[in-house]
This record gives structure tokens, sequence and C-alpha cells, in this order.
């Protein structure tokens, strides 16, 4: 059996992420108008709650059958944007994309909570390692086994660009009121196409875009520009690729781990 005392680590280190995903939705200021924000901090907030919820029995939140919607839909949003990148960058969309990893950890949450059954007469997935319960296992373990090994590519992955310093610390998140209006204009009037840099293909897959798109690519143009302005050092930073890709090392680590340990 697991010692409960790395399933608190754990459920501790989710709660992190979960704060630091709250932190980037509220300093994204998604209620300003003009203002963008990622779908892939509202994933990292609700795949982190859950997840520290079936780390430690005390931090369960919602019912099975809630998780089982959120995830059900996260799922289908994220395979939607992956066909959608498929079919704007070809297969590379797999395997250097941001959404691809985001569908793997969804649908591998959404595994986990119909592979796992709840305990009788709780509410929710009691907690891994609770005091008197045996370890719960998964069922058809195969699965579990494919999700921990496409877990575990994408995390070395995601720490070679991170440690190969691909992800930078100035935010991509920034108010943008006028320029996705200014740049079509621009474009029917038969302006020179923009081709995105490596930087800015990363703005584009994490706010939605394609690199094939020319409002977006605008869009991205300008992020640099306006980055210094959109706040402090420390909210720049909070909204900077490197602290998502952070975040996203931690829960894909963290799930390959539950999968692991529940075969």
């Amino acid at each position: 059996m697991t010692p409960a005392w790395i399933l608190d680590i754990l459920a501790a280190l989710m709660l992190v992420v979960a704060g630091v995903s709250a932190g980037r939705l509220v300093a994204a200021q998604p209620w300003q108008r003009g203002s963008v924000f990622t779908d892939t901090d509202v994933a990292h907030l609700l795949m982190a709650i859950a997840m520290a919820g079936m780390l430690a029995s005390s931090l369960t939140t919602l019912p099975n059958a809630a998780w089982d919607v959120i995830f059900a839909l996260l799922t289908a949003w994220f395979a939607v944007r992956v066909v959608r990148d498929a079919s704007a960058n070809g297969v590379r969309a797999l395997a250097g994309g941001h959404c691809a990893p985001h569908l793997v950890h969804s649908a591998a949450m959404l595994y986990m909570f119909e592979a796992l059954a709840a305990p009788a007469g709780g509410a929710g997935m009691s907690g891994m390692g609770s005091s008197g319960s045996a370890m719960q296992t998964l069922r058809y373990p195969t699965l579990a086994f494919v999700f921990a090994l496409i877990l575990i590519g994408y995390t070395i992955w995601d720490l070679d660009q991170l440690s190969g310093r691909r992800y930078g610390t100035r935010p991509t998140l920034a108010p943008l009121a006028g320029v996705t209006a200014a740049v079509p204009a621009l474009a029917a009037a038969g302006g020179p196409a923009a081709t995105p840099s490596a930087p800015q293909a990363a703005v584009l897959a994490e706010t939605g875009g394609t690199a094939s798109a020319p409002a977006n690519v605008g869009v991205a143009a300008d992020l640099d520009a306006s980055a210094p302005e959109t706040g402090s050092a420390a909210r720049g930073f909070l909204l900077s690729p490197a602290v998502t890709i952070s975040c996203r090392i931690a829960m894909g680590a963290t799930m390959a781990f539950m999968l692991i340990i529940m075969i």
C-alpha cells in the first residue's frame, strides 16, 4: 500500500495547482471586454480539485456523477480542438500541440471516475489512502496502463521543452480590444499575411487559435507589445506559458502515478 504521506503531498500539490489556475483566471480578468483567457486554466482548476479529492477523502467535493459530466464535457471540448488543430497543422498537433495533452488528461479523469466505483453510502470517491480501507483498484487495468504511458510521455516532453526554455515567463493573456477587429479588415484589404514565430504559435495554441487563421496571427503578433502594460511583474509571470506548462507537468505526473498504483 502506498504510504499515506505520499498521497497527502500529492493532494497538497493539486491544491497548489488549483490555486494557481484560479489565480490565472482572476489575473486574466475575463469579465472585462476584450480580455482573453484559456480554457486550459478552467480544465486545470477542475482536474486539480477532483484529484485532490481522490487522493484525500477530506478534500472530496462533488459526487462522482457530477465529475463524470464535467470530464465528459471537457473530453468532448478538447477532442474538437484537437481535430481542429490536426486539420490545420497535421499529425504534429498530436505530438507537440497544446490541446492533445489536455484531451488525454480529461479522458483519463473520466476513465478513473467511471472505472473506480464510489464507496457505499458516500457522496463521492473516497480518498485513495484513507485509513482503514484497502487501496481501490481500477477496472480495465490495461486501459489504465495505456493512459499512464501516454501521460508519462507527455510529461517528459513538457519537461524537455520547459528545461529548454521553449516556454517563456512573459504573459500571453492580454486585453485585445480592437485588435481582432482591425486584423480582418487588413486581410480583407489585401494586406500581407503574417507567419507566426515559435512563441506566437505557442500563444495561438493556448488561446485556441490556429496558424492558418489571419485574425489570430495578428492577435499573437500584438501580445508582445501589450504584455508590459497588463500589470505587475508578478501578474505577468502568473500568466506566462511556463506556469501553464508547469501546472500541466504536475498534473500529468500525479495522474500517471494514481493510475499506476490503482492497477
